[in-house]
């Protein structure tokens, strides 16, 4: 059966500066993937790269086997992908709610609003309030939930728990597992090894705009001191 999404010597360019460089990487349905590397390591990129979202992009994106490469981003997010940004993008204008109905449904099968707010109760409490006025937690567990809407089954996460206290990470981890739970497909990019450990199948190393190491959950304790030298932690 063929991969939820396979990237093939994919390169990618903001502007004149070339900061991928033949990423190589499958991704199972079902599979929680987390990308670690040191900063500017090209992770966030290449998430933006599977979403046609850096300036050019050049090799293989294919969803479903649907290449990709030459799509749009509306076309891409219409196959099924979702991507949480880092800085993730809520609109001071709107309530918490507002914000929520905002995207369009552009698969089959999102996520109801009672669905979503039985999920985060914290957004439900919140509905009505500015959406800047929620608690930084409140607003990245608002941005998680707004692409559940969508139809998303593959979710790009970029950096969903920095800078946040340890009791909203602990909730967002256990959203990972229940998403997992559910048929989810996750890509996670995570400075935040302690929170990415225990709930990634797979984890990719990047480096100068390149996958240079992949390894298992299962291999996760053999690795650490490979990791510490990559990623200094």
């Amino acid at each position: 059966m063929a991969a939820w999404l396979e990237v093939e010597n994919l390169h990618g360019w903001y502007g004149e500066s070339h900061v991928l460089h033949g990423v190589n990487f499958e991704v199972q349905e079902g599979e929680v993937v987390t990308l670690l590397g040191r900063n500017g390591a090209g992770r966030t990129s290449t998430l933006r790269a599977i979403m046609g979202l850096i300036g050019m992009r050049k090799g293989s994106i294919r969803v479903r086997g649907t290449e990709t490469i030459q799509l749009p981003p509306h076309r891409i997010a219409g196959l099924g992908l979702g991507y949480c940004p880092e800085e993730r993008g809520i609109f001071s204008s709107l309530s918490a709610q507002e914000n929520l109905l905002l995207p369009p449904i552009l698969a089959p099968g999102g996520m109801s609003l009672d669905s979503i707010y039985a999920m985060f109760p914290n957004l439900k409490e919140r509905a009505n309030s500015q959406g800047t006025r929620l608690s930084g937690g409140e607003q990245q567990m608002l941005a998680v939930a707004r692409i559940l809407r969508t139809g998303a089954k593959l979710l790009l996460l970029d950096e969903i728990s920095e800078g946040l206290a340890p009791v909203i990470v602990q909730k967002l981890a256990s959203m990972v597992q229940t998403l997992r739970r559910q048929g989810y497909t996750i890509i996670m990019v995570e400075q935040n090894f302690t929170f990415a450990a225990p709930l990634a199948d797979r984890f990719l190393v990047m480096e100068h705009g390149q996958v240079i190491q992949e390894f298992t959950q299962s291999e996760l304790p053999s690795r650490m001191e490979r990791l510490h030298e990559y990623l200094g932690v």
